[in-house]
């Protein structure tokens, strides 16, 4: 009984949010038609070259009004909708117009601008009519029946006594009670009208995902390269280096023996020196390549590890089912450390959070600091090598950073649990 009242009060939130959001649709409805028709005018003025200056302005008012649906109908109903392909960009306003008129996304966007308002539109003003409705009938029946003449009826049930009146206003409550309960059900289906509209086709998506791959591709070699030649220029600078002059010092003490023996001992404790030291570098450069942590003992360690060698007070709440691909968790947790340091360098924080979870296939990194925040990654050269990482396996970087913070960067790897659980699961690191 406890829990069924704990849920009521959460389940009538979700159904006024729900008509909220259809209210909101439905007045949108009618910017959607004027978006439309102004897009249609400026196609109709081509002929005479009114509708050149006119169409850019338009198409880009139509596709950030398209943009809102998308961004709706993934924060409502977690339905991702695939991005449409960029307007056409020129100086020439000529060029741009039939650029514009040449891209399939201005098309499929127009058409959905025409077709939203009686789809869409009807959709959502369904529980609205219920609810308001009802609500006459409930709340302003029971005061106007007696002077309304004997014609009055409410839906099916003529209004002519207390008794009608009374059952109408039950009728009534009835009516706002499917309202309600209809709303989130036509969120739902407005949902996927808009994911059929405004989705690109299957064959431009399988090109734009060939472009992608491409693109990807290209970056992970490059970031191969660059890895190679850093640890090429380790190994020459560093260890190469001390072996080297370990074996210039072991021939010199080897001279030295007979006729020097103090001579060759201190040469001999240089060797030794120098080889912990060449060793040393060894670690540290096999360290940068794979950690040891990670690959004995998987993420949620390894970032353990990583809040145990930061100042900052570094909280680790690890979810995980298990170990995931070894190359997954290696780019999870040099993008951990990279957000360590910069919230370490940058933010002025003082306390972190790290969640790590799986859900759906998705490796979730969750990295929150109460620093100060505007943080930007179109700026930060560390932030921009993060998604170049993460993009090679499809993954995203969302970072929030307004300013006076707290920065919460959310990282997104699809990929595939291997094993079941081999890490501890303490909530703090």
């Amino acid at each position: 009984m406890t829990a069924l009242g704990a849920g009521r009060p959460g389940a009538a939130r979700a159904w006024l949010v729900a008509v909220g959001r259809c209210q909101l649709l439905s007045l949108a409805a009618f910017a959607t038609l004027a978006t439309g028709s102004l897009v249609v005018c400026a196609l109709l003025l081509l002929p005479i070259g009114l509708g050149l200056p006119l169409l850019p302005p338009a198409a880009t008012a139509l596709r950030r009004l398209t943009a809102r649906y998308r961004a709706w109908t993934t924060r409502w109903a977690d339905l991702r909708i695939s991005p449409p392909e960029p307007l056409a960009d020129d100086a020439d306003l000529r060029r741009r117009a039939f650029g514009i008129l040449g891209g399939a996304g201005f098309w499929r966007d127009l058409r959905w601008a025409w077709l939203e308002p009686w789809v869409g539109g009807v959709l959502a003003a369904v529980p609205l009519a219920l609810i308001e409705y009802g609500v006459f009938g409930a709340l302003v029946q029971p005061f106007i029946w007696r002077i309304i003449n004997d014609g009055n009826w409410y839906a099916f049930i003529p209004v002519r006594s207390t008794a009608t009146m009374l059952a109408a206003a039950l009728l009534g409550l009835a009516f706002v009670a499917a309202g309600l309960r209809l709303a989130p059900v036509m969120l739902r289906l407005h949902a996927r009208w808009s994911r059929r509209a405004l989705s690109a086709p299957r064959t431009a998506q399988l090109v734009r995902r060939i472009e992608q791959l491409t693109d990807t591709r290209a970056d992970a070699l490059d970031t191969q390269t660059a890895e190679l030649r850093r640890i090429e220029r380790d190994l020459h600078d560093g260890a190469q280096a001390r072996l080297v002059a370990l074996g210039m010092t072991l021939d010199e003490a080897t001279r030295r023996l007979d006729a020097d023996p103090q001579a060759a001992r201190d040469l001999l404790l240089e060797v030794r020196a120098t080889s912990e030291r060449a060793l040393q570098d060894l670690r540290d450069l096999v360290h940068g390549i794979y950690p040891p942590v990670l690959a004995d003992r998987g993420l949620s360690d390894a970032v353990r590890s990583l809040a145990l060698d930061s100042f900052l007070d570094v909280h680790v709440e690890p979810r995980l089912p298990g170990r995931l691909p070894a190359p997954v968790e290696s780019a999870a947790y040099f993008a951990v450390g990279e957000l360590l340091a910069n919230a370490a360098k940058h933010s002025g924080a003082r306390e972190v959070r790290i969640a790590l979870t799986y859900t759906d296939t998705t490796l979730r990194v969750t990295v929150t600091d109460d620093g100060h925040g505007g943080a930007d990654s179109t700026r930060g050269s560390g932030l921009r090598g993060i998604q170049r990482r993460l993009s090679t396996f499809d993954g995203t970087l969302a970072l929030h950073s307004p300013q006076g913070g707290p920065t919460t960067a959310t990282l997104e790897i699809p990929c595939a649990s291997l094993s079941p659980r081999t890490s501890s699961s303490s909530a703090k690191g």
